[in-house]
């Protein structure tokens, strides 16, 4: 996305614009072999008697429309690529990443009550029935909406979008953990490696993103030092030559 609204190039004759493309590859490859494929398990954890019930609801809310579900994720990221390479042109002229993170969470707040107003109609779908709910919300509202999108719309200000991005795909691997830690889900074959990939993916994209940094970096020193010694420029015969011409007596 950010190469199609050419805020970045990619150099396919250069060795770090390689790295970036196969980085980039890499990546979504491994957090694509993490959702997709399972592979034998690898690690199986005890579970309770709370963590069997909860699986058990979940495996039966998650086994409908799955077909409809991929679409919407596929819509998600389509979404979710361009606004960080939206917030990097925004950042161009506007560089109060604050201030452009609270607009963004003010907006969505209004986009997200006119959506749910027009979807759900039942007033007692908005009551909070336990403490989990409460907790969840103040999760997300102070640590995703608030310190997350603030440090994410930094990054992307300091390194651009794409090296903000790539360190999304780290969320699959870190969801497969974390639910095979807290929940007891199988760990799988497909987990390791999709790790694997996730993480070669990221060095990659991190060298590339580096080596073409120290590139501009040499480029740019060039013409600086030209224009500093300006006397490399003159012949050495113009050295001999006389200051103040002599007069004829």
């Amino acid at each position: 996305m950010a190469v199609i609204l050419r805020y970045e190039s990619v150099h396919f004759n250069r060795i770090d614009g390689l790295a970036k493309v196969l980085g980039v590859l890499a990546s979504v490859g491994g957090a694509s072999i993490i959702t997709l494929y399972k592979g034998p398990t690898i690690y199986t954890p005890n579970l309770a008697q709370h963590q069997e019930q909860f699986l058990s609801v979940l495996r039966d809310v998650t086994a409908k429309n799955m077909n409809m579900g991929g679409i919407y994720l596929i819509g998600h990221c389509l979404c979710w690529s361009g606004w960080i390479v939206m917030q990097a042109f925004v950042l161009k002229n506007y560089s109060a990443p604050l201030t452009v993170s609270a607009f963004t969470c003010f907006f969505g707040i209004v986009q997200f009550i006119t959506i749910a107003a027009f979807f759900e109609k039942d007033p007692k779908s908005w009551q909070l029935n336990s403490s989990q709910e409460i907790y969840s919300i103040l999760y997300s509202g102070l640590v995703f909406s608030g310190l997350a999108a603030a440090l994410q719309i930094w990054a992307i200000g300091k390194g651009g979008p794409v090296l903000a991005s790539i360190y999304l795909p780290l969320q699959t691997l870190l969801v497969a953990l974390m639910s095979s830690i807290v929940f007891g889900e199988d760990f799988f074959l497909g987990g390791i490696i999709g790790a694997f990939l996730i993480m070669t993916g990221l060095y990659l994209v991190v060298w590339g993103r580096t080596q073409e940094t120290k590139s501009a970096k040499e480029y740019m020193k060039v013409p600086i030092e030209s224009e500093n010694h300006p006397e490399a420029k003159i012949g050495s015969g113009s050295l001999m030559q006389q200051l103040i011409p002599t007069q004829n007596v």
